[in-house]
């Protein structure tokens, strides 16, 4: 009784989490599906390098990273009367098996030769039709097990698994590009959507449909713009992740042109950035919960900050710290934002409250990574990264001002 008692006391509203067995296994699958995605970060990009024309690599690889994300605001809304009945361990599980389908395709025409840019794109944005249903049903998954503080334990359980396996994903994905090319990270991707698909489908046997209430489709949208918080809340977090979009793709062009880097390098980065992101992240329950918007402000400002030394310099070696500090400083900025959903929200519509959410962040993030690649072709990589950052931190400042003067009105 002592030691089982030591053994809680030790590992806090961690453990509690995972002693969830549902969960557990959720975020088993999920860990194993990020290793997959950590790894086509680096493949997705590269592999757009490499099949596009030289003059257009810019455009190409901002079309490829905007659409393995972008469409997820189509499906959304398209896809809505066939999914937002089902379980949320259901939404994962289609989630992960259209992922499955379409990236097998791609690994399997990019290995034989035959993939076209055009069809690469595509298929990629079919890929990601159903990944704001699926990321609503997991964290919904967290709300419906999990009550009042220990949410945003498993949030952040849930955000940081896949930071940890950017953390080996990276670094793994350049060492197979090197070795056996793109495709065959894409396809390993793939594989792991597999698992991710199996796991949340035998959870989900038997499983309840999540309860649709009987107001008007645009129920959750209501609740969204009937809080100031969760509005406001939404609206920086569309330009923050909208300023972040050039990086996707001016880093892996900024590392093959001005570092004179490989898939390696982009791996090396994007591994230290998780691993910030994974400690920051797993520190997000000790964050302050009276002043949010204080901790939202530090992060934005933060993150540009760090993102600096990446764009101005033309060694490895800052780069790579302010890698390590960006993902740090970002790290909790998921987990808290999550919970303040959930705490707002119904049960009976938070994955489709969570879901609107996706539908309108993805764009953002997306919009600003097809900007990015003009951007990038005109400017360069060096000053696409550049502008991202003191913009970033001008958001953040601007914010700070907006909520002092708030506060003493």
């Amino acid at each position: 009784m002592t030691t089982d008692l030591t053994a809680k006391a030790r590992f806090g509203p961690y453990g509690r989490v995972l002693r969830e067995p549902v969960l557990r296994r959720i975020l088993t699958g999920v860990l194993v599906s990020s290793l997959g995605d950590g790894m086509a970060v680096v493949a997705v990009a590269w592999l757009a390098i490499q099949i596009a024309p030289v003059s257009q690599a810019g455009v190409w690889t901002g079309l490829a990273v905007a659409a393995y994300a972008l469409p997820a605001a189509l499906g959304t809304v398209v896809l809505a009367p066939l999914v937002r009945s089902m379980a949320s361990s259901r939404l994962i599980a289609l989630d992960a098996i259209l992922r499955a389908v379409a990236l097998g395709a791609v690994a399997a025409l990019g290995i034989a030769g035959l993939l076209h840019p055009v069809v690469y794109v595509v298929l990629l944005a079919f890929s990601s039709l159903l990944h704001a249903w699926g990321n609503a049903g997991a964290y919904t998954l967290v709300s419906e097990r999990l009550d009042g503080p220990d949410r945003v334990t498993g949030n952040a359980l849930l955000s940081t698994a896949s930071q940890a396996s950017v953390v080996v994903g990276p670094a793994l994905a350049g060492g197979i590009v090197a070795i056996a090319g793109p495709s065959w990270v894409i396809g390993l991707d793939a594989l792991s959507f597999v698992v991710l698909a199996a796991v949340s489908w035998k959870v989900g046997r038997g499983a309840q449909p999540t309860t649709v209430p009987s107001g008007p489709p645009g129920s959750a949208w209501k609740v969204i713009a009937g809080s100031r918080q969760l509005l406001g809340l939404l609206v920086i977090t569309c330009v923050f992740y909208f300023l972040y979009g050039p990086v996707e793709v001016a880093l892996p062009l900024h590392v093959a042109d001005d570092l004179r880097g490989s898939a390696g390098v982009l791996g090396i980065l994007l591994a230290v950035f998780g691993v910030g992101a994974l400690i920051g992240g797993l520190c997000a329950g000790l964050l302050p919960r009276r002043s949010p918007w204080l901790v939202v402000i530090v992060i934005i400002v933060g993150w540009g900050a760090a993102l600096l030394p990446v764009g101005l310099s033309r060694t490895l070696l800052p780069a790579m710290i302010g890698m390590t500090l960006g993902g740090l400083i970002y790290g909790p900025y998921m987990a808290m934002s999550t919970e303040l959903f959930q705490r707002v929200s119904a049960p009976e519509l938070l994955s489709r409250v969570l879901a609107v959410r996706g539908a309108i962040v993805i764009p953002a993030v997306s919009l600003g990574t097809l900007i990015g690649g003009p951007i990038v072709n005109v400017f360069g990589a060096p000053a696409a990264l550049t502008a991202s950052a003191l913009l970033t931190v001008a958001l953040g400042l601007v914010l700070g001002l907006v909520v002092l003067v708030r506060r003493y009105q």
